[in-house]
């Protein structure tokens, strides 16, 4: 039976947040919080009106929900109207544009929140709609297809984080000379294989109908994390995994790149005291694969995971990053970072301080002081030590040799780059501390490079 204090049911949820919300506050932090909190109100306002209920807005996410899916489409295209309207007279560089995705899909509620991953797709539906678009995943569209005079850009079966089945997508287009119109696929033909269609339809209702009543009545354990069914204790302190971030640049090539990046943040996890950090062996075996938040949390020991994602192009970078407690599977803190890549040191910063702040950890002065040091200015010297980093954890002789090819480029570039690197990773973590034992022997290579060794 489900457990108490816990309900499924299923409903439409919306997800919204603000497109280059990072930069908003780096400009003029005031400004942004007086205007992200006047448009709280007007969007909470609008979903009230359209039978729905704010669940959450931790930063510049909102999250609602709605019995009703048309209620839920309507509402969003309220809110993008008024929006817009809004952002008539603001300066281009101070607007504030959202982008919001609907789902439907089957939640756990406990109290006034929900989870599972009927918001986490709302949540991946989002990430794909443009500044003042909306987009819906299919389930959405088949509801309302042929209530709402709208028009549909289909944008085909994603494949997204932690979903194991792709999801179809689409963008909607609400302009009224769109009605009716589908772009990039074809409306399916009315005639002899509607009865096809509805034998497979009743056949999925019969399958649902059995996996609810195993779900409610025969399964035997509970999917949601709990602190009594981890597989190893807790930690006496905030313990936390970062998983591989995944990379949505759309070229392989750069994996190492989005690998670099996780690893960056475990060390400096690693060099908090008042936290226990997962080690980078350990949750690099979930790269590349649909896990549950809560299941890593029982595996592995820890209360949080960090989850997130990179896309490096055309000389920026776009860091989205997730702080989810696994007891739960409720969301600490949310951010999504779109800068140059110039300013990457600076958005790893700002990530592990968001961390630090949402566990509520204390920082010593020297871990303070180690935290805001900069490594290099030199973003090219940057990326070779992220590729030798790649074939230095492949652990073969070949990609050793590489690995110290690629070294010996970043140091060339930078010859003060091993040294600062040195001093910034602190001292060898002791045995069955934290993770970072084998920065410091990586670091070394660097070190030696630079003795001509």
């Amino acid at each position: 039976m489900p457990q108490k204090g816990f309900k499924r049911k299923l409903t439409a949820i919306l997800s919204a947040d603000v497109i280059g919300y990072s930069r908003l506050m780096r400009d003029n932090e005031e400004a942004t919080v007086r205007d992200i909190a006047a448009y709280r109100v007007l969007i909470s306002d609008i979903i009230q009106q359209h039978h729905g209920r704010v669940v959450d807005s931790p930063g510049d996410n909102i999250l609602a929900e709605f019995a009703s899916v048309v209620d839920a489409v309507n509402g969003a295209i309220k809110i993008q109207k008024e929006i817009k309207r809004s952002n008539t007279d603001t300066p281009a560089d101070r607007r504030m544009e959202f982008r919001i995705g609907i789902n439907l899909g089957d939640v756990i509620e406990e109290e006034e929140r929900i989870y599972g991953d009927g918001v986490n797709i709302a949540a991946r539906v989002e990430g794909l709609a443009s500044a003042g678009g909306i987009s819906i995943s299919g389930t959405v569209y088949e509801h309302i297809k042929d209530k709402l005079s709208l028009g549909y850009n289909y944008l085909g079966e994603q494949n997204v984080k932690n979903i194991p089945e792709p999801v179809r997508v689409y963008r909607l287009l609400t302009e009224p000379e769109d009605a009716g119109r589908m772009i990039g696929e074809k409306k399916p033909k009315a005639g002899k294989w509607r009865f096809a269609a509805l034998g497979a339809f009743a056949l999925i209702f019969v399958m649902a109908g059995a996996l609810t009543i195993w779900n409610y009545y025969l399964r035997p354990a509970i999917e949601i994390g709990s602190v009594e069914r981890m597989a190893l204790p807790l930690p006496d302190k905030p313990s936390i995994a970062v998983l591989p971030f995944e990379n949505l640049s759309g070229d392989p090539e750069q994996e190492y790149f989005s690998d670099g990046i996780t690893e960056d943040l475990i060390t400096d996890l690693s060099k908090i005291s008042g936290l226990f950090v997962i080690a980078r062996n350990s949750v690099f075996i979930y790269k590349e694969k649909a896990v549950k938040i809560a299941e890593v949390g029982r595996e592995l020991g820890v209360r949080y995971v960090l989850e997130g994602s990179v896309r490096k192009a055309n000389g920026r970078v776009r860091i989205t990053a997730q702080l989810v407690d696994t007891t739960t599977e409720g969301h600490l803190w949310a951010e999504r970072y779109d800068q140059d890549l110039k300013n990457i040191f600076a958005l790893q910063d700002e990530v592990t301080q968001k961390i630090v702040a949402a566990l509520a950890v204390k920082l010593t002065e020297d871990e303070q002081k180690r935290l805001d040091r900069k490594y290099t200015d030199n973003i090219e010297s940057y990326d070779y030590y992220l590729r030798g980093l790649e074939y230095f954890n492949r652990f073969t002789k070949e990609a050793n040799v590489q690995a110290r090819q690629m070294h010996q480029k970043a140091i060339d570039l930078d010859p003060k780059y091993g040294q600062r690197m040195r001093s910034w990773a602190g001292p060898i973590p002791k045995s069955g501390q934290t993770v970072g034992a084998k920065i410091p022997r990586f670091l070394s290579t660097l070190l030696n490079l630079q003795k001509g060794q």
